[in-house]
């Protein structure tokens, strides 16, 4: 998912200055090489310094670079000691040939790193593939309303894990959901595929969200019986699903066992849109049985819903302070779901300082006012 950053004035602007003291690294290695046997007595070596510049180069850079730095190197020994009359020298001799293997060593690091890379290069693309495969990113505008969503993966390098939404245009209006599945791994990921398959389908076909969220029962009822270990007994899905019919202001939600959705109203306020009655995660029928029931709030012309994981809500600062969301944005306004989304990455990762330890899912939606145009004045979330 796409995400916009601010510098937060962390430090990042001297990133280009040390990026280009690496790439001078090699360098700088023979020509302190250099200086050092000139201006020491002849017993003493620069031979470490030589070595060290192939080797440094290896990792950093390709194999041409690699091959020019050990290659001068060489040249480099060769020319002092020819300077110094010792060329014929049975150390001197050691030390080129040492220089020289290292170089060789080097070569081959370099050719390794880079197979590596190619390799990560294409973990990548196979994990951008499934994350669009499994959370394809919603429409900008479905049903008559704006939709913006983000997933912000806490493991670098990951891109999917146990979070997961969807929206769906339906014959009933358009329909939500927001979850988080308990666990990590492939199998989170198998429960999320499992969820959102069976809420695309369930979304068409049931009248009511209460029966959607039937659905999603029985479908990670099945997936835990399929299961060996552990997640047969202990496997449930936190989820929110919301409704929002057409020609009508008002969105419809059934919560199990989510963190609360928010309501962002055009003048600045911000609701937390408590469920009267808590329910049960998904996948927890057999602790109880009571039906679902939805609950009906205003959605005025201008106002955000948004739906998120608790990523957000439990995410700490250094002090162990939790994240606030309804604090942050209230008497804030933003020119869409976009704006509001950007601005909450942007803060969370203020907040935690980069260290988030969970995944985040958000999702939010936005009810154009009549005439409304296309931009309004927005105010940052950090005062």
């Amino acid at each position: 998912m796409g995400q916009r950053v601010r510098d937060g004035g962390d430090g990042r602007e001297g990133a280009p200055r040390a990026r280009r003291f690496v790439r001078a690294l090699p360098a700088l290695l023979i020509a302190g090489g250099v200086a050092y046997d000139m201006l020491t007595p002849p017993r003493f070596t620069a031979v470490p310094l030589f070595a060290a510049a192939p080797l440094v180069a290896a990792p950093l850079f390709a194999a041409r670079t690699t091959l020019l730095s050990g290659l001068f190197a060489v040249l480099a020994m060769l020319g002092l000691h020819l300077g110094n009359g010792t060329l014929g020298e049975a150390q001197t001799i050691t030390e080129i040939l040492t220089v020289a293997v290292v170089a060789v060593l080097a070569l081959l690091i370099n050719r390794v790193v880079r197979r590596s890379g190619e390799r990560l290069a294409s973990a990548r693309v196979i994990a951008e593939t499934a994350q669009r495969a499994v959370l394809p990113t919603p429409a900008e505008r479905i049903g008559g309303l704006q939709v913006a969503a983000r997933y912000e993966a806490a493991q670098a390098d990951a891109f999917i894990g146990g979070d997961l939404f969807a929206v769906q245009d339906t014959p009933y209006g358009v329909r939500l959901v927001v979850g988080d599945v308990r666990g990590k791994g492939m199998g989170a990921v198998e429960a999320v595929a499992v969820v959102i398959g069976a809420f695309r389908e369930a979304a068409e076909q049931e009248s009511s969200l209460e029966g959607v969220a039937q659905r999603l029962e029985r479908a990670l009822a099945r997936e835990g019986t399929r299961r060996d270990g552990l997640d047969v007994f202990e496997g449930f899905t936190t989820a929110v699903l919301a409704e929002i019919p057409r020609g009508e202001a008002v969105v419809r939600v059934v919560d199990r066992g989510h963190p609360e959705p928010l309501m962002l109203y055009a003048d600045g306020r911000v609701e937390l849109l408590e469920q009267a009655e808590p329910a049960l995660p998904l996948g927890m029928a057999d602790l109880g049985t009571w039906p679902d029931r939805a609950y009906e709030v205003p959605y005025p012309a201008g106002a955000t819903l948004l739906l998120y994981t608790d990523g957000l809500s439990e995410a700490r600062d250094a002090a162990g302070v939790f994240y606030d969301p309804v604090a942050r944005l209230a008497g804030r306004l933003f020119p869409g779901p976009d704006a509001v989304l950007d601005a909450l990455v942007s803060d969370v990762r203020r907040h935690t300082g980069g260290g988030a330890t969970d995944d985040l899912a958000l999702l939010a939606v936005s009810r154009p006012a009549q005439g409304q145009p296309e931009r309004r004045r927005t105010v940052p979330v950090v005062p």
